[in-house]
């Protein structure tokens, strides 16, 4: 569980500031959800004898004995609310934002407190509402400048009967071969088959080459479905690769299922991911509604906008106020709120603790800052101050408090 030191806060807040603004454009809302919540949620959702479920949840039980768990996905959460909330009644577009959490090998973009953006779409059916969360992220990944570093991939997994007739016939072709799977696809072999087909052993990937397809399964509707969110996607010249061993690893999804990948950070390929979960929200106990959704983990879209976008360096101040003396330092401190109040873009560094006008300039320097603005005795009795370019050729100027915003104009 990582901090987020100032030096990486520019990335944090670009990302999701260009967030909010693309989900803005399509009409989505924010919702907050609470952090925790009942184990069983979860464990209903999500499945039980999934990796998230078995190994990874932080649970543990409150002074009521009641189970509780630190949120694994948002997901959950977010149907949850639209069920208890009463929101269902009509469609709902909604999106949030926060950690997650899941005790699982920390390496280079995968932590246990981890954050992601999640987009819920609640109670249309139809493909044209999966193309539309598709085209959200493409057009993210243009704002941010990273539509070059990933690509999207695509499948259908049907619906749960389908599913079923699958993993039957999946689980029979690999009982076959048992010993030549990796230790991972052998356990799972017996508790969720499926992600078998997500391995990244080369040897159980080239022993899948020759197992039964999903889409040999898949019923007309997922069919026809699945077409014309292709056709869609050609026709707003979103490029695509369809990846049939694509599965996702949480038992509510069917239909559609999608993710945005690179190849920029190594073994972590994927940076969103997502898919049509139609049944979950009956399963949840609320009434019958179709949903589909996604979510971006926002560690790793940092880490793409620290390698595509290195010029986001974390912003230093535009002026530093350096002030001499008891007088000087009470002029400057009126006078810098004033400024603060008629230009409220401007960021200004008052210097604090004191010090000598030579140690007060080397932090001014140090500061990033292009301007320093200097009160010493002779401009606090004459109600001036000195503006001393730090950056550049400038000539150093004294001027009347009245004069001031005119010379920032041309120097900033």
């Amino acid at each position: 569980m990582n901090d987020i030191l100032p030096r990486d806060i520019a990335y944090w807040q670009y990302l999701e500031k260009a967030v909010a603004a693309v989900l803005a454009g399509y009409g989505y809302s924010e919702i907050r959800l609470p952090i925790v919540e009942q184990t069983a949620l979860f464990e209903r959702s999500i499945g039980e004898v999934t990796d998230i479920v078995e190994k990874e949840m932080y649970t543990f039980a409150d002074r009521n004995g009641d189970s509780l768990t630190l949120r694994p996905e948002g997901t959950a959460g977010c149907v949850r609310a639209a069920i208890q909330q009463g929101l269902l009644g009509s469609p709902q577009k909604l999106w949030y934002t926060g950690p997650m959490f899941r005790h699982e090998r920390p390496q280079k973009g995968r932590q246990r407190q981890f954050h992601q953006v999640g987009v819920e779409a609640l109670g249309i059916a139809t493909p044209d509402m999966d193309a539309e969360l598709i085209l959200v992220c493409a057009r993210l990944w243009r704002q941010l400048g990273l539509e070059d570093a990933v690509t999207l991939e695509l499948n259908s997994i049907g619906s749960s009967a389908a599913r079923r007739a699958f993993r039957e016939s999946l689980v029979e072709y690999l009982r076959a071969r048992e010993d030549a799977l990796d230790e991972d696809s052998q356990r799972r072999l017996h508790s969720n088959p499926l992600r078998i087909l997500d391995s990244k052993n080369a040897q159980t990937q080239a022993l899948l080459d020759g197992a039964p397809s999903l889409e040999e399964f898949l019923d007309e509707e997922a069919r026809e479905d699945f077409a014309t969110l292709c056709s869609l996607l050609d026709a707003a010249g979103v490029a695509y690769r369809i990846n049939r061993r694509l599965v996702r690893g949480l038992d509510y999804y069917n239909k559609t299922v999608f993710e945005w990948v690179t190849d920029a950070l190594g073994a972590q390929g994927t940076v969103c991911a997502g898919g049509r979960y139609d049944g979950l929200v009956a399963q949840l106990g609320g009434r019958d509604t179709p949903a589909v959704g996604f979510a971006m983990g926002l560690e790793r879209l940092v880490l793409l906008l620290q390698q595509f976008q290195p010029d986001l360096a974390p912003p230093g101040a535009d002026v530093y106020v350096v002030a001499l003396g008891d007088a000087a330092q009470r002029q400057a401190l009126v006078s810098t709120e004033a400024l603060r109040t008629r230009r409220a873009g401007l960021r200004i560094h008052a210097h604090s603790g004191g010090g000598s006008f030579k140690s007060q300039m080397k932090k001014a320097d140090k500061s990033g800052a292009a301007l320093a603005l200097v009160w010493g005795d002779d401009e606090a009795a004459s109600d001036t101050v000195t503006v001393k370019p730090l950056r550049g050729q400038g000539e150093q100027v004294t001027l009347a408090l009245s004069e001031l915003d005119t010379a920032l104009d041309g120097l900033l």
